[in-house]
């Protein structure tokens, strides 16, 4: 005889009755109703964890979250992580991306890291554009993630966008800035 995980079975039946027109906000096992508000996703009380570590540590201005149909983004602006025009995390930012992954190793959520800069060209020899300024950002993010925070590889993507998702207009410095981020996607699973 095998054991039925209960916790399991009641997500599996209430994603089928979504699926087949029957989500009637109850599932049935074995015969029993048991109301589906108490089925718990992966992603529930992430964001509570998330904006506790920001409070506690002074980072409101700094770090914003996110939650879309996607899931939740931590939403980290450049001055915090990086020099600017360089992809080299500071040491104060290492620091914050180990209090964020304290919470990340709590979920099994696959995590996106994306890089964003603002419109202002760069053409340095090690950054010809911020296509490649972007990239290596969320590279150096999700590496960091991964080899010192303990984040399974299996778990993490990057993506590059340069200045073609903004935030905010690029017609001043100061909304330029906001744009200039790398965004932590916790994806809904």
């Amino acid at each position: 005889m095998s054991n039925i995980d209960i916790e399991k079975y009641e997500k599996m039946i209430f994603a089928m009755g979504n699926i087949f027109g029957t989500s009637s906000g109850m599932t049935y096992i074995h015969d029993v109703p048991v109301q589906n508000s108490n089925i718990v996703t992966p992603i529930d009380g992430l964001k509570g964890k998330l904006q506790n570590v920001i409070s506690e540590n002074n980072l409101n201005d700094d770090i914003t979250l996110v939650e879309n149909e996607r899931g939740i983004t931590v939403r980290i602006l450049d001055k915090i992580l990086f020099q600017s025009g360089k992809a080299e995390l500071s040491e104060e930012s290492r620091n914050i991306l180990g209090k964020i992954s304290v919470i990340l190793n709590q979920f099994e959520n696959e995590i996106r890291v994306e890089g964003h800069t603002d419109n202002v060209p760069i053409n340095t020899s090690q950054y010809p554009s911020n296509w490649h300024l972007s990239v290596q950002r969320a590279t150096n993010t999700a590496y960091h993630l991964m080899m010192n925070e303990g984040i399974d590889p299996d778990r993490v993507s990057i993506v590059g966008f340069s200045e073609y998702q903004p935030v905010a207009p690029n017609d001043s410095p100061e909304l330029r800035s906001l744009n200039r981020r790398v965004d932590i996607i916790i994806l809904k699973n």
